[in-house]
Order: structure tokens, then C-alpha cells, then sequence
């Protein structure tokens, strides 16, 4: 599979079977989250991989009812950062974009693998930050759920998320988000 290939494969699929969860599957997403790029070379991302079964069992402390279908995923990561582990020049402050590249990276191997890796914002990210004793100066940018697609739709998804899993969710159109030259003054 190629590049292109596993973006126009990536979904945001709820309905997952369980997928084993080696050292080196944990290694090989990594390592891939690892090559991207950012400023100075600074990597300011880290990674909390959660498989171990209690874990996940007290991580279900931290996802309101609409996410009880993360209940089904073989692991979640905790994606953090720090401003201080990165550039900040001027106003700009770099460690979240850069930390969202490399967790793209993470994304599109996993979609290589052939499983579904689903960034959410649905967390609580104060019980999450107790479970995993995550400092208060580190942020929680996204949870990564990791499972395989189950062709099986899961029976507790609302009515819009079903029709997401039958079909992948409109796109804007190439007018709607690119522009030549400058923005458009409206």
C-alpha cells in the first residue's frame, strides 16, 4: 500500500474487533510517529500506549456515554505535548502541529496494518490525566483508538454514527477549503 492508498483507506470506523497488541506493533507505530518531521528536530511529541486489559478497563472511566464504543478497542494512546518541548518564535507555537503530524504519521501506518486507529476528543482529559498520572504542564492533545474494523456494526452507535460507518462522511469541496494566491475577502 502506498502513501496515497492509506489515506483514502484512514476511517474513523466505531465498530471494532480486537487486533492483538505486540512490543512490536507498539514499536512499529511509534517508530513511524518518530520519522516525522519538526521544528529544529525537537520531536515534542510522546505517547502513552494503553493495552495492558486493566488499563483499558480504568480508562473507561474517562469516555462519556456517546464514546462507550471505544469499550471494543485493543488500545488507546494518549497523544501529549508541551510547549516547552518546542519552537516557539514569536507568537508561534509549533509543538501541537508538530505533534499532529507525527500522530498522522502513527495513523496512516496503522491504516497500512490494516486496523482502524480513531483520534477523539471525546475524553475527559482530567480523569484521563489521574489514570495515566500525567503531569499538569503535559497536554493531552487527542486519544488514538486502536482496534480492527469489525464488518459487524456495533448495536450501540446513534443513527448518525451508523450512517458513518456505511458511508464515509462528505467532504468539503476543493472551492470550500483551497484558495489560489490569497484568501478570499467575503
Amino acid at each position: 500500500m502506498d502513501v496515497k492508498e492509506a489515506i483514502q483507506k484512514r476511517r474513523a470506523y466505531r465498530s471494532l474487533d480486537p487486533v492483538e497488541i505486540t512490543d512490536g506493533l507498539i514499536k512499529d507505530l511509534a517508530g513511524c510517529a518518530q520519522l516525522s518531521a519538526s521544528c529544529n528536530n525537537n520531536q515534542p511529541w510522546r505517547f502513552v500506549f494503553i493495552y495492558e486489559h486493566d488499563m483499558l478497563i480504568k480508562m473507561h472511566e474517562a469516555f462519556p456515554k456517546g464514546n462507550a464504543w471505544v469499550k471494543n478497542a485493543s488500545m488507546y494512546i494518549a497523544v501529549l505535548s508541551k510547549k516547552d518541548y518546542d519552537c516557539v518564535i514569536d507568537d508561534q507555537v509549533y509543538h501541537q502541529f508538530d505533534t499532529g503530524m507525527a500522530t498522522a504519521f502513527l495513523i496512516l501506518r496503522a491504516t497500512e496494518l490494516e486496523l482502524v486507529a480513531h483520534p477523539i476528543a471525546g475524553y475527559n482529559p482530567q480523569k484521563t490525566r489521574e489514570i495515566l498520572n500525567i503531569p499538569n504542564d503535559i497536554e493531552i492533545i487527542t486519544l488514538v483508538i486502536i482496534g480492527e474494523h469489525s464488518k459487524t456494526i456495533n448495536p450501540i452507535l446513534s443513527e448518525k454514527q451508523i450512517a458513518s460507518e456505511k458511508q464515509r462522511p462528505g467532504r468539503f469541496s476543493f472551492e470550500q477549503f483551497v484558495y489560489l494566491n490569497r484568501y478570499p475577502n467575503k
